[in-house]
């Protein structure tokens, strides 16, 4: 999932649906048949990283760059799912407390947010930070969104700029929520001891999904033998590797990103069996990626070994690494929610509830340079496991 946040009609609230005239829009019927063309171009079949690649950001029909609502706190929306920016102001303002720190660590005055969704969690950012962000870049492949990030940040609009391309040299601090999960994945499937990549094919107007021998696998070995289906991330560790080439091209910077995940050990799991692929749609959650195509996300969890190794084989430092719980603690989060009111309180305390966002989100830091401890790892960090 991209960032986005809870439906509200005043501007600088949370702004989930700002924009959308009219709630849920059908989706332009020309998405699958340009996903059965490319399957016949390919002869037949494609892997799901393309598919999924098509399904999400496909110009003007994929999920993220058509009209569809996908922001709000209730399905009656025409939502599909909430973030945490939308859940508690006190997430973005608390976040901040570690964007402040990095700013300051790296001596820069820019951030920098990959996939900002409506504009929630920059507008926190940008009413916490004050003069320290002198710049604040969004790059999104959404173009669909940006009237309605406009809209939210038009209080900061001299200091906002959007890029739908990555520039040669990034410097400042990076943010991410909830961007690494709507990376495409390929799918690994092992069947009877043999190892083979899942991939689409077409079955008249729908989609089905078909094995193919391959030469690829897990980074670690899968203990057992019985059927295991699981995911490998090449595009979101290839992005990695992108953006620190780009951060040591400059004079230093820092990212933090924050998403569901696992460390490796955990993520390749032996009774992990299944995979992580996930969609989403009116706030239902399913397991089915073929059907619906366009009109819901498709995520899957982040293996957040492979998101540290790629940084480190880029020449980038791992700060820290733990669970969103435990990073929003160390920022504060608790004495900012003993001075909130009762329903404040009982929003942000889902950011950090074991069962709810504070055990399953994990959050990562990446530096050009490791000389510098970040406060949102002070305690629990885990990077140990990584």
């Amino acid at each position: 999932m991209n960032s986005g946040l809870a439906p509200r009609q005043t501007r600088n609230t949370f702004g989930d649906n700002h924009r959308v005239s009219t709630p849920n829009l059908k989706p332009s019927p020309e998405l699958s048949p340009r996903i059965h063309q490319a399957i016949a171009q390919a002869g037949g079949w494609i892997g799901f990283d393309r598919f999924m690649a098509m399904a999400l950001y496909e110009p003007g029909l994929g999920y993220y760059t058509n009209a569809l609502q996908k922001f709000g706190a209730m399905p009656s929306s025409g939502s599909d799912f909430v973030t945490a920016p939308g859940l508690s102001l006190m997430f973005g303002h608390t976040l901040a407390v570690q964007v402040r720190q990095a700013l300051q660590a790296t001596g820069k005055s820019e951030v920098w947010e990959f996939g900002a969704g409506t504009g929630a969690l920059a507008l926190q950012l940008l009413d916490s930070l004050g003069d320290a962000v002198a710049r604040y870049t969004i790059i999104d492949l959404s173009g669909s969104l940006r009237a309605r990030q406009a809209d939210t940040l038009a209080p900061h609009a001299h200091k906002v700029r959007w890029l739908d391309a990555w520039p040669e040299v990034i410097e400042g601090v990076v943010v991410g929520n909830e961007v690494l999960d709507a990376m495409p994945v390929q799918l690994l499937q092992r069947t009877g001891g043999v190892w083979h990549e899942r991939g689409v094919v077409s079955e008249g107007d729908a989609f089905a999904w078909e094995d193919r021998p391959t030469d690829l696998r897990p980074p670690m070995a899968i203990e057992g033998e019985h059927d295991y289906l699981t995911e490998i991330h090449p595009q979101g560790e290839a992005f990695i590797a992108s953006l620190a080439e780009r951060l040591k091209a400059g004079r230093g910077g820092a990212a933090f990103f924050l998403d569901y995940g696992f460390p490796e050990a955990e993520y390749f799991h032996p009774q992990r069996h299944m995979g992580t692929v996930m969609c989403h749609q009116l706030h239902q959650a399913d397991a089915d990626p073929l059907v619906a195509v366009g009109q819901k996300d498709i995520t899957a969890h982040v293996n957040f070994t492979g998101v540290a190794l790629a940084a480190q084989n880029a020449g980038l430092h791992v700060l820290g690494y733990t669970s969103q719980a435990w990073f929003l603690l160390n920022l504060g989060l608790a004495e900012r929610m003993a001075q909130a009111s009762l329903a404040e309180r009982s929003q942000a305390q889902r950011l950090v509830n074991e069962h709810e966002m504070g055990e399953l989100f994990k959050v990562i830091g990446l530096a050009t340079s490791g000389d510098w401890a970040a406060q949102g790892f002070d305690r629990g960090d885990r990077s140990h496991r990584l």
